[in-house]
């Protein structure tokens, strides 16, 4: 389960109007990556604060302020193996597709670089063409600096065929993550919202059965996956085992109505 070493969630510095057009309320981050502690660090620093700790036993969402507007991230568990069955795919997918809904502005995709090779290319091409053909028009990689051990630069991985193909597939929007700051990150995200018109990516399963809804206009079930965690294992009778195994961080958290948290396990749901 995420943990959250502070109490408050401040809002970030500098306007929201740079990344976000004045019609939207809030931006949409997936993250997917197949190392937890990438992806855990990169979700802090959206959300500028430490809210990612632990690895959690499923999908999570969580949203915190951006000046007078709301950035929410999701975070994934891992990167389905290509071995992966077609089901258990859907179904990851269904997981970070609930809890983005009516859907992602940005895939935020985080590789290393000494791991990038085809297989892990056709890992994470597979997760985004199972969401929607439009996702790579959606993503940016985010490229961390290579294990101490390596003699090669990033610059030198990315005349590997596997990394160079992923970066032509996301129109050429990557960034290196060593130094990388918050400010520069939010305007990257900004661009790809701006280039893609400020529409979100619609999971192309869900098309033909509901229509893309804002966020007001969501239906009861939609809406109930964005509920704190809090009212979710109450509604769900769990509040009080639950509670139980918790660490006194993570109790001090659930008390608290600063974090939007929502899990991607249906018996918090239904």
């Amino acid at each position: 389960m995420a943990t959250a070493a502070s109490e408050d969630l401040h809002p970030h510095t500098g306007s929201s109007s740079e990344v976000l057009p004045q019609n939207m309320s809030e931006l949409r981050v997936v993250l997917l990556g197949n190392n937890w502690t990438e992806k855990r660090d990169v979700g802090n620093l959206l959300l500028g604060e430490t809210v990612f700790s632990s690895k959690p036993k499923c999908c999570v969402r969580i949203s915190g302020p951006l000046d007078d507007k709301k950035i929410v991230v999701i975070n994934t568990l891992y990167l389905p193996p290509l071995e992966t069955s077609q089901h258990e795919l859907t179904e990851f997918i269904q997981e970070f597709a609930k809890l983005s809904a009516p859907g992602p502005h940005v895939f935020l995709l985080l590789v290393q670089p000494e791991n990038i090779t085809k297989e892990q290319k056709k890992r994470l091409c597979r997760v985004l063409q199972g969401y929607s053909d439009r996702s790579f028009d959606h993503s940016l990689i985010l490229i961390s600096a290579p294990k101490e051990k390596s003699s090669d630069s990033v610059e030198d991985f990315m005349k590997g065929s596997a990394l160079n193909e992923m970066i032509k597939q996301c129109k050429c929007r990557y960034l290196k993550r060593s130094n990388i700051e918050l400010p520069e990150l939010l305007t990257h995200l900004g661009e790809i919202m701006t280039q893609n018109n400020g529409e979100h990516v619609s999971y192309e399963a869900f098309e033909d059965t509901t229509e893309t809804l804002s966020g007001d206009q969501q239906n009861p079930k939609q809406k109930e996956i964005k509920n704190p965690l809090t009212d979710a294992v109450k509604a769900a009778g769990l509040h009080n085992s639950l509670t139980a195994q918790l660490s006194p961080s993570e109790k001090n958290l659930l008390s608290k109505s600063k974090y939007d948290y929502s899990l991607a396990d249906d018996r918090y749901f239904y």
